[in-house]
């Protein structure tokens, strides 16, 4: 009788677990949260950071983002690129994250009263196993925009090394109207905050 080989487990389940290592790394300044200045592997990079933590780039200098498209977390197909001559706002959550709690009501604040002035806001969902909990977060707390469901962090792997990008949940990057990366600030963001990142990009054409 020939010897049984062991299973080998699924190809499909050992590219997620490697994919979710991955996104452990990016994210290791904090699992939720600010991470310091002091980690923020895009210093001394180029970019201008001003005292309330917003790194912005001039423009001759920002790189494009990356091509983020897939399902959101009520199942319906969504892609940045099409907020082309936008300015856009990612926020990148949880919602099992307490800064991700704390700084929604702003979010949702600024995403209402700047719409009229072309700006989008879309959220990029990870860590949530289940899009049933990213759901119920946006219900209770009224969250008028869209976000890409990215459980194991894909999309997170997809910006470009030396840019603007994120390294802690939650972190904001502002999109200018050519879909590049313009501004960031990591952890909890409040409304204050989320303006100033905004105000100069809705003046850019």
């Amino acid at each position: 009788m020939s010897a049984r080989t062991a299973p080998t487990a699924p190809v499909s389940r050992r590219r997620t677990a490697f994919v979710a290592a991955a996104v452990a790394g990016v994210l290791a300044l904090s699992a939720c949260g600010w991470g310091g200045s002091g980690g923020d592997a895009s210093s001394g990079a180029g970019f201008g950071r001003s005292a309330d933590r917003i790194a912005t780039v001039p423009p001759a200098d920002r790189k494009a983002a990356p091509e983020l498209s897939g399902t959101t977390t009520r199942g319906t197909r969504l892609d940045v690129a099409d907020y082309r001559g936008k300015v856009v706002v990612l926020n990148v959550w949880s919602s099992t994250c307490g800064p991700c709690i704390a700084e929604t009501p702003g979010l949702v604040k600024v995403a209402r009263s700047s719409r009229d002035k072309g700006v989008r806001f879309v959220g990029i969902n990870t860590r949530d196993a289940e899009t049933s909990q990213a759901t119920a977060f946006e219900e209770q707390h009224k969250v008028p925009y869209p976000s890409l469901s990215d459980p194991a962090g894909r999309l997170l792997l997809r910006f470009p090394k030396g840019s603007l990008n994120p390294q802690t949940i939650p972190s904001t990057l502002v999109l200018d109207r050519h879909g590049r990366l313009a501004a960031r600030t990591m952890g909890a963001v409040d409304e204050d905050t989320l303006r100033k990142m905004i105000a100069p990009l809705v003046k850019e054409k």
